[in-house]
């Protein structure tokens, strides 16, 4: 079986080709950067190349489109459109020009927006952001693929945040900033998140190359949902922390944001504090698991045990 991933000389794409290695497959990493884990799997390439795709797909059974822009501040705006919708018209491109029959696609919870509820498959897509907006036009056009013939085969997994080792996102940027005493609580903690383990969700998406044909859509995070406070516990006590953290209003901390965005803009400076990000942190953002659990699959960690993992690596 010879599989192409997009997007693998990444965070979740590097966990994800060291499961893929003990199923005995073989393995094309297709990025614009090389894999420093992999240089011996990797083909250079971009989504948005066309031709490029079209030509390392030749032989592929299987392909994994993982590429994406997804950071809260890419810049400019237009990059999610051409990586995210671009990029997968192009995979569909490459899929149809070499006859492969199944795709797995990564999405994202963030095609439902903030405060939903706790929003399952099914739940109509209301996005607050360029990401979540185009990752949901990146699903219609995989769903307009696969509606084409009954041998194909598209399973669509739309992950909560995902963190672990080796890692540089928001939950890493949570973490050092508690450890470093930047940290304040912005709203009372209560809101609650649903997050992933990299290692569950490589483990989960390795499982798809069994996937038959037909169309297989998951939400996918790590079961029970953790509170911000109780992340934030779970630092402290990971890192023998303390000290009393500090907490300001949500409205305080919103202006804060805005005002960070303001001097990005005038500097062409980024940070770590956004207001876009303010509002990610105290949102509820959670997911509908009952499709995952009802597959069969059980999570080789805990939600807390990923975060111990990561701190572990990262920080100690």
């Amino acid at each position: 079986m010879n599989i192409l991933i997009t997007g693998g000389s990444g965070f979740i794409g590097t966990r994800l080709v060291d499961e893929l290695l003990s199923k005995n497959v073989s393995i094309t990493i297709f990025d614009k950067v090389q894999s420093t884990k992999y240089p011996e799997l990797s083909v250079m390439g971009d989504v948005r190349d066309e031709e490029a795709l079209i030509s390392a797909c030749k032989g592929i059974d299987i392909i994994y489109n993982l590429a994406a822009e997804h950071a809260d501040d890419v810049s400019p705006k237009s990059l999610y459109a051409d990586v995210n919708i671009g990029g997968s018209i192009n995979v569909v491109a490459a899929a149809k020009a070499n006859d492969v029959k199944q795709i797995i696609f990564t999405s994202s919870v963030a095609i439902y927006g903030l405060n939903r509820g706790t929003p399952d498959e099914s739940t109509n897509a209301l996005p607050f952001n360029e990401y979540g907006r185009t990752k949901h036009e990146a699903e219609k056009i995989f769903l307009e693929w696969v509606s084409e013939c009954d041998k194909y085969s598209l399973t669509v997994l739309r992950p909560a945040v995902v963190f672990g080792e080796c890692n540089r996102g928001n939950v890493y940027n949570l973490i050092s900033q508690i450890i470093s005493g930047k940290f304040m609580m912005v709203g009372n903690g209560k809101n609650h998140k649903s997050m992933c383990y990299v290692g569950n969700i490589a483990a989960f998406l390795t499982l798809q190359i069994d996937a038959k044909p037909g169309t297989y859509t998951y939400n996918f995070a790590d079961k029970a949902d953790l509170s911000s406070k109780e992340i934030v516990t779970i630092v402290k006590d990971s890192m023998n922390i303390t000290r009393t953290i500090p907490t300001v209003p949500y409205f305080v901390g919103l202006m804060g944001g805005y005002t960070f965005d303001l001097i990005a803009k005038i500097t062409g400076k980024k940070f770590s504090i956004s207001s876009v990000r303010i509002k990610k942190f105290c949102a509820d953002t959670t997911v509908n698991t009952d499709r995952l659990l009802e597959s069969g699959f059980k999570a080789p960690y805990s939600l807390e045990q990923g975060i111990r993992n990561m701190i572990d690596h990262e920080f100690k």
